[in-house]
């Protein structure tokens, strides 16, 4: 898959999620068969970006390219120069999110809101791309509500501004991340453009995977929550769709060793003290599937220290791996 001047190693994409999709997790997806990773959405507004959450998320030293970030905003002007100024900080592709159904992005105008303006969605889109010299990417949902669906409408003028791929989640906003996805839409815009369509939503398996592409005809997938504590995921749609056979499910002992490896560069990247506050959901992720898993997030939801996580990651793993569960 290309996008722009960029080949990609593959058409697999990790979504970007707000505290999420930070540094460590990307280069983690990325190097278990991602190819591409996407940056956690960062504000428009440039006078926010001085607290450590955003300097963080303006940090892509030693990241694997194409580096991917995801701007949020609803002004053109304002939008356009946070596009430069990230290119100019080593964005080698701008993402515009239109998608996000979150409250307090859709009350300002912004994120999934955007879709009930045509109008300003193509001025938005225009300013970008003549802003900057770098393809420039776009995430939306299929419309504001099941009665106003109207990503093919916007599918064309993202075309028609230069947009050089395009991720559809098959949710409207009012939908949230609720009930299934529904992928009709999806196959439309892929129908009505030219550019690569990226499809997104309830993508958690190798034959999910396979049949979402089948039916929406799709040039690459876009994985979010499925790749929470399973950041495998990528390799394993990879394998699958390359020859149509599973990867063995990974061992105890491998999930282990990946998570505290995980662990290890979110407590690096985000300091002590943060970091071990946002290891715990990722810890428990990598639990979700797992017997016993419940008393297990229990635990490391109360846990303080890197010591104390790290003895919980091993005791749970290594209890599994005396038992020869293996992964799900």
């Amino acid at each position: 898959m290309r996008i722009g001047p960029h080949r990609l190693q593959n058409n697999l994409i990790l979504a970007p999620m707000a505290g999420v999709t930070d540094k460590p997790f990307r280069a983690l997806c990325r190097r278990l068969g991602a190819g591409l990773a996407v940056s956690e959405m960062i504000s428009a507004n440039s006078s926010l970006w001085g607290t450590s959450k955003s300097v963080r998320r303006l940090d892509h030293a030693g990241e694997p390219g194409p580096i991917s970030v995801q701007i949020l905003g609803a002004d053109p002007v304002t939008m356009a120069e946070a596009a430069r100024i990230n290119v100019a900080r080593g964005a080698q592709i701008i993402d515009i999110n239109m998608g996000c159904p979150a409250k307090k992005v859709c009350k300002v105008a912004a994120g999934s809101a955007l879709l009930r303006d045509e109008p300003l969605i193509g001025r938005i889109l225009a300013a970008i791309v003549e802003a900057v010299d770098v393809p420039v990417t776009l995430k939306i949902r299929t419309g504001w509500d099941r009665d106003s669906r109207n990503a093919v409408r916007v599918a064309r003028i993202a075309e028609e501004s230069g947009i050089q791929a395009l991720a559809v989640h098959g949710r409207t906003r009012a939908c949230g991340f609720s009930g299934l996805a529904e992928y009709e839409t999806i196959q439309e815009v892929k129908g009505s453009v030219t550019i690569p369509v990226i499809a997104n939503g309830d993508i958690d398996s190798p034959e999910k995977a396979q049949s979402v592409m089948a039916f929406t005809g799709a040039d690459g997938l876009m994985i979010g929550r499925a790749a929470q504590g399973r950041p495998w995921i990528f390799r394993e749609i990879s394998q699958y769709l390359a020859t149509g056979a599973r990867l063995p499910p990974p061992s105890p002992e491998w999930i282990r060793d990946l998570l505290l490896e995980h662990h290890a560069l979110m407590l690096d990247f985000h300091g002590e003290r943060q970091g071990v506050r946002i290891a715990r959901k990722h810890i428990a992720w990598y639990s979700k599937t797992f017997p016993g898993g419940n008393h297990f997030r229990g635990r490391i939801n109360q846990s303080e220290s890197i010591c104390e996580q790290r003895d919980l990651i091993c005791g749970f793993f290594d209890r599994l791996s005396y038992q020869g569960v293996l992964a799900a």
